[in-house]
């Protein structure tokens, strides 16, 4: 399964997409399901599965649906039973049916990143055939006349010539940087993260995705990413903790991290749902990273190059979309690409749409994401713990919060069934 690295590349395909990651790989599965040739170049030498748990909501999944891929998800990723909010003291405050199980016709996956590149990649590798996927390509700018693009590549690779470009080659996006030299450094949240995963057994419903805390105290995100790994019934738990950092972490997804910068703060959270400190130390790995996004973007295309995923819309990871997203965007710029050509009129209206819809996320991201949930809580019970919730806030307070971020997001159930196929 491993992507060509040659030279001697076939016929130039019409859209260039820069980055082999989940974008990237879902661009390239709906532009051969649209019957629009295509072509991914990738930075690195070797494509290899990093990163930790992501979750799919049911407005991703449903376009993975429509590539037929739920089979491989099933394979390697959890279908997510419940959404379950708690306090820093353990406390119950919020429990929301997910996916199928709150009658969404699309499941929601907690699913390791590596895994779910694994399968666009395998998919992309046999569908668009061996030389679809070019490794060592790293991109050093694209350029542009009235026939086409032309993308060039450093240690002497030849550059390529096609119809369009898009960039999917992520936070640090060369295309971005030229189509927008003067942005500046990231905008810093104040919050540091570290992530891990650890074999444990199944706690809760076996496929709860949990939310408990608050930043002022600690804040927890922790969900099982892979069934039955040893075995024996138990699970890979993928956990990310949250902390206020007057100063941010090098944004380097694999930058490793320290115990003793983050465990002491949540020592005591012990549950009777989960041991969260044996948890958190059972894990091989620990990830170090700033919470940390960019202003939306104006536009992302110019001519006939545009951006696609965290390339365009770094957003905080604070409501299960940043890959959500970029597999939406794919869609959408394969379906403009269908229905109007492969040019920069398609370009056009894909960034027309997908623009401001994705500005609403990165901001509400900001804001008032379902973790808000937990802000609600804290505050109003200023830390201590409650005899009674109803009397600190209601649920329908809580639900409302979910329910807006729905409506943001793009998956409020009547309006995610009643949506025509982008494609």
């Amino acid at each position: 399964m491993n992507p060509s690295s040659s030279s001697a590349l076939p016929a130039n395909p019409s859209v260039l997409i820069l980055g082999a990651g989940i974008g990237g790989l879902t661009l390239a599965l709906s532009l051969h399901q649209a019957g629009i040739p295509c072509r991914v170049y990738e930075a690195v030498p070797e494509l290899r599965p990093l990163g930790v748990g992501i979750n799919l909501l049911p407005h991703a999944v449903r376009e993975l649906a429509e590539l037929g891929l739920l089979d491989a998800l099933d394979a390697v990723g959890v279908r997510t039973r419940e959404s379950i909010f708690f306090t820093e003291h353990g406390q119950l405050v919020f429990r929301e049916a997910a996916g199928q199980h709150a009658g969404y016709d699309w499941p929601q996956y907690s699913i390791h990143r590596g895994d779910l590149q694994t399968v666009l990649l395998r998919e992309t590798l046999a569908r668009l055939g061996p030389d679809s996927v070019m490794c060592n390509h790293r991109c050093t700018g694209v350029t542009q006349d009235d026939g086409g693009v032309t993308v060039h590549f450093a240690d002497g690779h030849a550059p390529v010539r096609g119809a369009v470009a898009v960039g999917c080659d992520g936070i640090h996006s060369v295309l971005r940087k030229q189509l927008y030299p003067d942005e500046g450094a990231p905008r810093y949240s104040g919050v540091n993260m570290w992530r891990g995963t650890a074999v444990w057994e199944p706690f809760l419903s076996g496929a709860s995705m949990v939310r408990a805390g608050w930043l002022a105290v600690g804040k927890m995100v922790i969900y099982p990413i892979r069934d039955n790994v040893d075995g024996q019934g138990r699970q890979l738990v993928n956990w990310v903790a949250e902390i206020h950092a007057d100063q941010p972490a090098m944004r380097d997804w694999s930058r490793a991290g320290r115990l003793e910068d983050f465990l002491p703060v949540f020592a005591d959270w012990h549950f009777d749902w989960l041991d969260v400190p044996a948890l958190i130390r059972a894990s091989d790995t620990i990830l170090e990273y700033p919470m940390v996004d960019q202003d939306p973007l104006p536009r992302w295309t110019h001519g006939r190059m545009t951006l696609l995923g965290d390339a365009a819309h770094p957003m905080v990871p604070r409501g299960s979309n940043g890959a959500g997203q970029a597999i939406i965007d794919a869609r959408v710029l394969a379906g403009a690409l269908k229905r109007e050509g492969v040019g920069a009129a398609a370009l056009h209206s894909y960034d027309t749409e997908r623009v401001p819809a994705t500005t609403n996320v990165v901001l509400t991201n900001r804001t008032n994401p379902p973790d808000a949930i937990l802000r609600e809580v804290y505050e109003r019970a200023r830390g201590q713990r409650f005899d009674n919730l109803d009397a600190v806030v209601s649920q329908a307070e809580l639900q409302a919060i979910s329910d807006n971020y729905k409506r943001v997001a793009g998956y409020a159930p009547a309006a995610l069934r009643e949506r025509a196929s982008y494609l």
